[in-house]
């Protein structure tokens, strides 16, 4: 694997430690309550100083990436077309490059809201369906030079439930092998990246905690997140305030923090390279130590 990362003006050294990727959910239907666009009496203007703000703090937290999302992805969430998406956080990433000297991330599979992304000054793709829902976005990555980050993601509405208190989660999701299946999958968006020109450096492996995965098979990733990275990339962890967290302590969204610092912990200790969090504070106080006990 390779060892370093230059990303804008910032360096990568993937072993070394794990870094902090803050959510910015540019959207009213977060599945955590974390919706930038919630607040339905806002203006625009007051929904785009309450994003930079949350930003800020981020930026001040310890985040070394920010990761902009215009689209809900949780189950049972309406889909948002190209243009819609594209208004929602092209402006959000130009405001937040001018400002923040750290690498933004565009949450997105659609190749269209990709481009125009980096042209706003995103430096990372974060593709929740590792470049199998649009054909064209393997090749937005490569022509422009970013990194990609390829999810894992078996989501389908045959295999949701969603409760009033606890939310969504998946049940009953097949598989014949977890870790096999999910490495075979990582590896098929590997060479769709690698058809396209994407360098092998550029990829970094999101084994998509939380997405079509039942609670159980989630707990079993988590611990077995070592075997996706053997798989030679750096990994992304994303467990934050997930489903899985919520029905095994029994806890909405907004009473996971413990939770998400555990499964923080456990993710650092089985080797990723990067954790996708919503409190980014206290993360960073929990991968810090987490960092001082396995990475000595």
């Amino acid at each position: 694997m390779q060892k370093l990362l230059k990303i804008g003006q910032r360096t990568f050294a993937w072993g070394e430690r794990t870094y902090l990727m803050g959510i910015l959910n540019v959207t009213p239907d977060s599945f955590s309550g974390d919706g930038l666009l919630a607040e339905p009496a806002a203006s625009p203007a007051q929904q785009l100083e309450a994003i930079l703000a949350q930003a800020r703090r981020f930026a001040a937290g310890g985040a070394d990436i920010l990761d902009v999302g215009g689209e809900s992805t949780r189950p049972g969430a309406e889909p948002v077309g190209v243009e819609q998406e594209i208004q929602r956080v092209v402006q959000v990433i130009h405001l937040l490059a001018a400002e923040l000297d750290l690498p933004i991330s565009v949450d997105t599979y659609k190749a269209a809201v990709a481009e125009e992304a980096i042209k706003a000054g995103a430096q990372i793709i974060n593709d929740v369906w590792g470049f199998k829902a649009d054909a064209q976005l393997a090749g937005v990555a490569a022509r422009c030079g970013v990194p990609a980050i390829l999810m894992h993601n078996r989501s389908s509405w045959a295999n949701a439930e969603l409760r009033e208190r606890l939310g969504g989660r998946y049940v009953g999701v097949p598989y014949d092998n977890l870790l096999d299946d999910i490495r075979g999958e990582l590896l098929e968006s590997v060479q769709i990246a690698r058809n396209a020109g994407v360098p092998d450096e550029h990829i970094i492996l999101d084994p998509g905690i939380g997405f079509g995965k039942t609670v159980e098979q989630n707990l079993e990733l988590l611990d077995r997140l070592g075997e996706i990275r053997d798989l030679g990339y750096p990994v992304l962890s994303g467990p934050s305030r997930k489903s899985f967290i919520g029905y095994t302590l029994d806890l909405p969204p907004d009473q996971r923090l413990e939770g998400t610092a555990a499964a923080v912990a456990i993710s650092v200790a089985r080797g990723a390279d990067i954790v996708r969090i919503h409190d980014v504070e206290f993360m960073a106080r929990v991968v810090r130590l987490a960092d001082a006990i396995v990475r000595r």
